[in-house]
């Protein structure tokens, strides 16, 4: 049989409180929706997707991937959101169904659900819990087979006090699918169209209703509002920490750390409280990232040092680097191996060649340095007119003596020894020392300002 997903995601989760779709709330880095269908991708299956409220926000968000989406213009329920897709199903396929707002249920979860399906069995998985309020009830017989689900407003008593509780993920056939859906009806306290309600009518057609259980009740749980995903939030930045240790990093605390994209390390990376990772981030061997950096889409080669509060962007760092404290890495600086950048130092499409030291107080932006340089303290290079960005050059053994003004667009040759405190509009020549300052006077009879009342 061929398999196919189809994700409910029409519902607006007004519980939210948000002018953001329920299932584009972020999680981790990613939205509730990413995680159901990058997982339902793995399965090599055909993803259906139902949508409604901000369909067209939910759509862009998923534009380039091969999906099916299907609008739900009335929301009527879950078995009605079904039904938008039953013409879209192929013949004699499992299909399996998820929720949106639902987002950790693991692949090797689904894939136990759809093993129980073909054409006499369906899968349903359920969950125990030491209190189901709000759920649907499984409700079986004296031989402990699935009769119903009833929902928690229209359970009785005794039906209330069953502990295993719908999780509302299934698996059933296409066939099946067209045969219940239209027997619904929504004569029920919600007034809705229930998708629960094809297990009745499964077990009537003599369909066995297989079902299975998650091995973490989290993959199970839907999101409605920010509590719930700031429970999900925490939990999941715990699975992601223990995957960073397994894998061979120290995590001071991993409580205190924040994975919100994907981060692969070698081995002995030490990590520091309160790192937060965005993106694509890549650490080598024996890297060490101090307390409270943030590193988005960064690779960092063997042996670096970024001590605490550094903020890294875009930028490939090579072996054996120092950063910071407090530095700031833009988008575009590569560093190679043994380069320093300094305390207080802000760098943005640098090119800073090996060895190279940029030690405290600077801003060096759209620049090469070549290899063995110094830039002292203080110096800037004035790479913006207000209209247009220039490059500044900077030679092989150069030094730039610090509080010093590059006004590009300026090469400073190798082996130059720029004097502190110039300004150097003009290309300064290899192997030579270049000064440029006004000549020091003193102003005799000159008086200091006083406060004017």
């Amino acid at each position: 049989m061929n398999t196919e997903v189809v994700i409910l995601a029409a519902g607006k989760g007004s519980r939210m409180k948000s002018s953001k779709a329920k299932v584009l709330q972020s999680l981790a880095g990613k939205s509730l929706l990413s995680y159901v269908i990058d997982n339902a991708v793995k399965l090599d299956a055909f993803i259906h997707v139902v949508v409604g409220h901000q369909a067209e926000q939910v759509k862009a968000a998923f534009s380039e991937q091969s999906i099916n989406f299907i609008e739900q213009i009335e929301q009527k329920g879950t078995g009605h959101a079904v039904l938008q897709c039953v013409e879209s199903l192929k013949d004699d396929s499992k299909v399996l169904i998820l929720y949106g707002d639902v987002p950790l249920c693991k692949q090797q979860t689904m894939k136990k659900l759809l093993e129980l399906v073909d054409a006499d069995n369906m899968g349903l998985l359920t969950v125990s819990l030491q209190d189901a309020t709000g759920y649907g009830r499984i409700v079986r017989n004296e031989q402990n087979q699935v009769t119903e689900i009833v929902e928690q407003k229209d359970a009785n008593t005794e039906q209330l006090k069953i502990n295993e509780a719908n999780t509302g993920i299934l698996a059933v056939t296409s066939n099946q699918l067209r045969k219940w859906l239209p027997k619904l009806t929504n004569q029920n306290a919600q007034g809705e169209y229930y998708l629960t309600d094809i297990i009745a009518l499964a077990v009537a057609d003599g369909v066995v209703v297989n079902t299975a259980s998650a091995e973490q009740i989290e993959e199970t749980m839907g999101v409605n509002d920010k509590v719930q995903l700031a429970y999900l939030e925490r939990w999941q930045q715990l699975q992601l920490a223990n995957e960073l240790m397994l894998q061979g990093a120290t995590l001071f605390d991993p409580a205190r750390v924040d994975i919100r994209g994907e981060v692969s390390v070698g081995q002995d990376v030490q990590i520091d409280v309160n790192v937060i990772f965005n993106g694509k981030v890549e650490l080598g061997c024996d890297v060490t990232i101090g307390a409270n950096c943030i590193l988005t889409d960064v690779s960092i080669s063997d042996g670096t040092i970024i001590e605490p509060n550094c903020v890294l962007q875009d930028a490939n760092i090579g072996k054996h680097c120092m950063i910071g404290p407090f530095a700031r890495i833009r988008p575009g600086t590569q560093l190679a191996d043994h380069a320093k950048i300094g305390n207080f130092v802000e760098t943005k499409k640098a090119i800073i060649g090996k060895g190279s030291k940029v030690n405290h107080l600077s801003y060096v932006g759209d620049s090469e340095i070549g290899e063995g340089a110094n830039i002292g303290a203080g110096t800037i290079t004035c790479n913006y007119d207000g209209v247009n960005k220039f490059k500044t050059i900077i030679g092989n053994g150069a030094f730039v003596g610090s509080n010093s003004t590059l006004i590009a667009p300026v090469a400073i040759e190798d082996g130059a020894f720029i004097g502190a405190g110039s300004v150097i509009s003009k290309d300064a020549p290899k192997n030579q020392l270049t000064l440029a300052r006004t000549k020091q006077r003193s102003i005799s009879g000159w008086q200091k300002p006083v406060k004017k009342s």
